[in-house]
């Protein structure tokens, strides 16, 4: 029985301590003891105020699925601890202490602290409502329903508990009645009634209140549905989690589940499910493969091991060649595996041997299950943010792992990207990550730091200023990966409309003309130039849009070069204070100080702006190496330039002038202007990195890059457009967070149609992981909001309406003009 005299934390701590319990014990989350008590006595007394922190359940929970809070901390101080870091497919668990689950403070009528509530937050708003399953000729004559009811009653005790006595059972009953497009979510477009009946913890769950609207009905779903997850048949719920500030939800949500859910780390038992590639459905991809680097034999050996444990598994093992050559790597297309990445060795504390385990790394979320290139870039500035340093580190520890055995910084650790990198970020990644380990008051960090800036300049001089990559002529570099035929990580009818005709020339089915070509028993010039543009869209990172259509590779972009500027400026600075302004180059054996790489970074800006830089519209445009001309698109990217330090302080003035507004829509930075774009129709398709769609990696550097050049006034108002899209869609759709928004539409803007679809979108009942570079975005972008802003974004107050609300005195904060 529970000890009145104690807290609940306190009851338990004691509970854990004593017993010992474990998921193995039970599956109930309330003590069975305490509820016939708790029933017995609302029996006898329906009246009874006792509170419901007296019943407080016990906890049980597995062990393999504990919390990570204290074991970060732990491996923070002790990098040789060998643990796991996620379990890939399901959430740590959150019932594991009664803080964890029991989650915001306790009185739900208040927003963290910030302003009394008076009422459940329901989240209604005018035509809050999605037109999507409504687009019929009656339209006219259909009422819409509102995307949730008001409540009008309110909490005489401050806070509520809810007893779910049938966790399946209310979940069924929850999915009847309210999901109606039977997708297992509850959203705006659901026309249920809004509403259910609830027990209360401190009646037994005999009296009963309405839970209403779609955001606390999806709130209760997902609670629900991580409860079934852990195998509770009852829970206690406290009402202050389903009516939880959204701003609050979701940014508790990326730092305490979404960013474990997207980190892994190899080891033993779990490679074979990590290597296993899901893209791809071919007869040689249906077992997991892992290769080696010809020159790592310890690695080897850990492989053959892991294969060996379980051989169930069919787990592969091979060693890649001393030259890995693009005709190489299009023979592994049929037996496509993953790459290995880099791993230390740990001690076993209970046996005393050593063995290796990988550093940790966070992917991207969706389909996207390997280390990504540019994808890391941006999740590590979130996980930084989080606290999470070792997982940040890891990724750059990879980073330097793949520039040693694969040269260059991978598109993705998977064999068919071998010939292809991605956006090059490494000297910023590794500073970040520096300056989080302690800086110049660490050795270790600054030994970090010292063999990224090397790793980095081999990338540098190897990759980005060499053939094919190199422009002689101007010293500008394209995306120009080599490669040869169709790349296989496609969906299978992606590349259809192009290879129809020749299907009809050789008489051959789609499959038949792939292999046929694949093997070079075909001749098409036309479709060798296509794929090598289209391998260079993919090395860009935006895959796909018309900006590089058919001449990609041709390119010098505005992006690129921005970010070599910066490779140059950061690596001069390193080797001035850590080299002794003097780094002896092993692959060339040259000598350079920083002076040497603050020339190069020099020459390049005024390459740029001399064949990039337009006045008149304040763009940074791309320039085409061959036919000599600049091209005149449009695109986000421009504001590289600032992030990277390349512009003036006139031609940034120039850009917030007359860039920013050509870009600036309802939710943030749109990834190019409409009239760049062009007209779209059957036979020109929407591109999901055009108009009108909205990339975090494009509003995160935009923001930073801002606030370089002092315009922390705009940067804040277009990270307030895309936090209210973000936050608009969590509130609406069931907790949603996806890889890229229509930052055009303030309905359904998770909703994309272009090419791909949409990552993170596709969930039952709760979102596990969101997007990696969109987590980030938020948790970056809130450093931006005022109290005021987080109050407006929590309300999903958009923006318009928001900056209309604003005191002249307030204006200059979101770089508006004061009214007169």
């Amino acid at each position: 029985m529970v000890d009145p005299k104690k807290s609940p934390l306190e009851e338990h701590a004691r509970r854990h301590s004593s017993d010992g319990l474990n998921s193995s014990q039970t599956n109930t989350f309330s003590n069975a003891g305490d509820l016939d008590d708790l029933l017995k006595s609302k029996r006898e007394s329906m009246a009874s105020d006792e509170s419901a922190s007296q019943h407080h359940p016990s906890v049980h929970f597995n062990p393999k699925f504990l919390g990570t809070k204290s074991s970060s901390a732990k491996s923070e101080s002790n990098p040789q601890r060998h643990r796991r870091l996620s379990s890939l497919n399901e959430f740590h668990d959150p019932f594991s202490t009664a803080d964890v689950y029991y989650g915001p403070e306790t009185n739900p009528n208040k927003y963290s602290g910030i302003k009394p509530m008076n009422r459940p937050r329901t989240m209604s708003v005018v035509d809050n409502v999605s037109n999507f399953k409504t687009k019929s000729s009656l339209d006219r004559q259909l009422l819409k329903r509102r995307g949730s009811e008001d409540d009008t009653y309110l909490s005489s005790k401050g806070n509520r508990r809810f007893f779910i006595e049938n966790v399946d059972e209310m979940l069924g009953k929850l999915l009847a009645c309210e999901d109606t497009d039977k997708n297992f979510q509850i959203t705006i477009e659901d026309t249920g009634p809004k509403v259910i009946k609830v027990g209360t913890a401190n009646s037994g769950g005999f009296k009963y209140v309405n839970i209403r609207g779609t955001y606390m009905l999806s709130n209760l779903l997902q609670e629900l549905t991580i409860a079934k997850s852990f195998g509770r048949n009852q829970i206690v719920l406290d009402e202050a989690r389903i009516n939880e500030n959204p701003v609050d939800r979701l940014t508790r949500l990326i730092h305490t589940q979404f960013w474990d859910n997207l980190t892994r780390r190899v080891d033993l038992t779990n490679i074979a499910q990590i290597a296993l590639d899901t893209k791809i459905d071919a007869p040689g991809a249906k077992n997991p493969r892992v290769y080696v680097p010809y020159n790592c034999p310890e690695q080897y050996e850990f492989y053959v091991q892991a294969s060996q444990m379980n051989p169930s598994l069919s787990l592969e093992v091979e060693y890649l060649p001393r030259d890995i050559t693009p005709e190489y790597v299009k023979s592994l297309n049929r037996t496509p595996g993953m790459l290995a990445l880099a791993m230390e060795e740990h001690i076993n504390p209970s046996s005393g041997e050593l063995s290796l385990v990988g550093y940790p790394y966070a992917v991207p979320g969706g389909r996207f299950n390997e280390l990504y290139g540019w994808d890391s870039y941006m999740i590590a500035l979130g996980l930084l943010e989080g606290g999470k340093t070792h997982v940040a580190r890891g990724m750059v520890e990879h980073f330097i792992f793949e520039i040693e055995h694969y040269g260059k910084i991978l598109n993705a650790n998977r064999s068919y990207y071998l010939c292809r990198s991605q956006p090059p970020f490494l000297t910023d990644m590794a500073l970040q990550v520096f300056k989080k380990m302690g800086g110049r008051n660490n050795p270790d960090a600054i030994d970090f730091l010292k063999r990224a800036c090397h790793a980095a300049i081999k990338e540098y001089r190897t990759v980005w200023v060499n053939s094919p990559r190199l422009d002689p002529e101007t010293g500008l570099s394209c995306y120009h990966p080599l490669g040869l035929g169709i790349p296989p990580e496609t969906e299978v009818d992606h590349f259809d409309s192009l290879l129809a005709p020749y299907h009809k020339k050789y008489n051959a089915s789609r499959e038949e003309f792939a292999k046929m070509y694949n093997d070079g028993k075909v001749n098409e010039p036309k479709l060798d130039d296509f794929f090598m543009h289209d391998r260079g869209v993919r090395e860009s990172g935006h895959d796909t849009t018309y900006r590089f259509e058919g001449v990609c590779a041709y390119l010098a972009t505005v992006d690129l070069n921005s970010l070599l500027f910066k490779y140059e400026r950061d690596i001069a600075d390193i080797i001035e204070e850590f080299f002794e302004n003097k780094y002896h180059d092993p692959w060339d054996n040259s000598v350079t100080d920083a002076q040497y790489w603050r020339d190069l970074a020099q020459k390049r800006r005024s390459v740029i702006t001399k064949y990039m830089w337009d006045d008149e519209t304040g763009f940074f445009f791309d320039y085409n190496t061959k036919t000599k001309e600049r091209h005149s698109y449009e695109s986000a990217t421009t504001l590289w330039a600032l992030w990277a330090g390349l512009a003036t302080e006139d031609q940034a003035a120039i850009m917030v002038e007359k860039a920013i507004p050509n870009l600036e829509v309802l939710g943030g930075i749109v990834a190019c202007t409409e009239r760049s774009r062009g007209p779209l129709s059957i036979k020109r398709p929407s591109r999901q990195w055009d108009f009108p769609y909205g990339w975090a990696p494009h509003q995160i550097l935009a923001w930073d890059g801002l606030s370089r050049y002092g315009f922390v006034g705009t940067a804040t108002r277009l990270a307030y457009r895309w936090l209210y899209i973000m936050t608009k869609a969590f509130v609406d759709y069931n907790g949603i967070v996806v890889e890229k928004y229509d930052v055009t539409k303030g309905t359904d803007p998770h909703r994309v149609n272009a090419e791909y679809g949409n990552q993170g979108a596709d969930f039952k009942g709760v979102a596990k992981e969101g997007f990696g570079w969109v987590n980030a975005s938020y948790v970056l972008g809130l450093q931006y909001m005022n109290d005021h802003a987080k109050r407006a974004l929590a309300t999903c107050v958009p923006p318009i309406p928001f900056f209309n609300s604003l005191r002249p005195n307030e204006r200059k904060n979101y770089g508006l003009q004061t009214h007169s």
